[in-house]
């Protein structure tokens, strides 16, 4: 059962809150583009800031470029993440255009080119291979070198996993998840929808039920993705549909406690969205603030005073102000 990756909304704070409050048995990070990062942009590394509570986390990352694949592989490993994950199911048009995210599903070959990559790049890691010697970007080996913990960047050989979609503006499951097996991913999940689907609709965990039984003949696991509302409905679509697991996306924004199975109090929710506020500043001030609101809008749903509430919220700009504005509410 685990955190699956969500743009804007995994990063540490999330992350932290969530694997603190009901700790799933797998959290990915955001995803990363490779070109950026290949090209020198140090401050898409916040995006790899990870505690330790969280393991194992896997760091996924997104682009076409393989060699910017191989070189943030390396970054990856030289981080101590437990695993690579190769988004392949992105849908939005900036990224998908370009071949990249669910895009790739229209270029099997160079998604394959791209699992290959990475695979190299983790087996180069295991092997000693070293940042400079990848011709890695002065400027990130300086910022790995100082955040990175010793026993952080151990050389061990992680898995490399691939997340993925039924199909671009068709059902293609069946070949497509054929394509990614023969390149023997450790793990692929995959989201119950098209790309052109993005996220309206309803998932199809029909197709995901016989992806299953094709990749239940190799050693590749498989999880589901898309619609999980409830960690009994995750329980519940993993025997149906045979999967090894489910990734959980929406139903854990603004419910950390997802993974547990437990309906939180009122007073339980205003806890752990100020807690959330407090660790946003501390690990991800380096945005605005208001990338916090859309978190602490999901804790406020579904009882009396919720809309007037979250719209007091939609002010705040930092945790002492969130913090009054709960201490008010509760003292109506």
């Amino acid at each position: 059962m685990g955190l699956s990756p969500m743009d804007g909304v995994t990063d540490a704070a999330f992350r932290y809150i969530t694997a603190k409050t009901s700790k799933p048995d797998v959290i990915y990070t955001e995803f990363v583009n490779v070109e950026g990062l290949a090209r020198g942009a140090v401050s898409m590394l916040d995006h790899f800031i990870f505690n330790k509570i969280e393991r194992p986390v896997v760091a996924q990352i997104y682009g076409i470029e393989t060699e910017s694949f191989y070189k943030v592989a390396l970054m990856c490993c030289y981080l101590g993440f437990d695993g690579i994950d190769i988004n392949m199911g992105c849908p939005a048009n900036k990224v998908a255009r370009r071949n990249s995210g669910a895009g790739l599903i229209r270029v099997p070959e160079q998604a394959k080119k791209i699992i290959r990559t990475v695979k190299q790049a983790t087996q180069d890691w295991a092997d000693g291979i070293t940042l400079e010697k990848a011709d890695i970007r002065p400027k990130i080996i300086n910022y790995l070198t100082e955040s990175a913990t010793p026993a952080s960047h151990r050389r061990k050989l992680i898995p490399v996993s691939v997340k993925t979609r039924i199909g671009i503006d068709k059902v293609v499951a069946e070949e497509w998840v054929q394509e990614l097996l023969s390149e023997s991913p450790a793990v692929i999940a995959m989201h119950g929808r098209t790309l052109k689907q993005m996220y309206g609709g309803e998932a199809n965990w029909e197709v995901i039920g016989e992806v299953s039984k094709i990749v239940k003949k190799t050693d590749t696991l498989f999880l589901g993705n898309g619609d999980v509302q409830s960690i009994e409905d995750a329980r519940a679509k993993c025997r149906q549909y045979g999967t090894d697991g489910v990734l959980v996306g929406r139903a854990t924004c603004g419910n950390p406690w997802f993974f547990g199975g437990v309906e939180p109090t009122i007073k339980e929710r205003f806890k752990a969205a100020v807690d959330h506020a407090r660790c946003f500043e501390e690990l991800s001030m380096k945005h605005a603030f208001f990338a916090m609101r859309k978190h602490l809008a999901w804790y406020c749903k579904g009882f009396d005073g919720a809309r007037e509430l979250r719209a007091q919220l939609m002010q705040a700009n930092n945790s002492k102000e969130v913090k009054k504005i709960f201490d008010r509410f509760v003292l109506k």
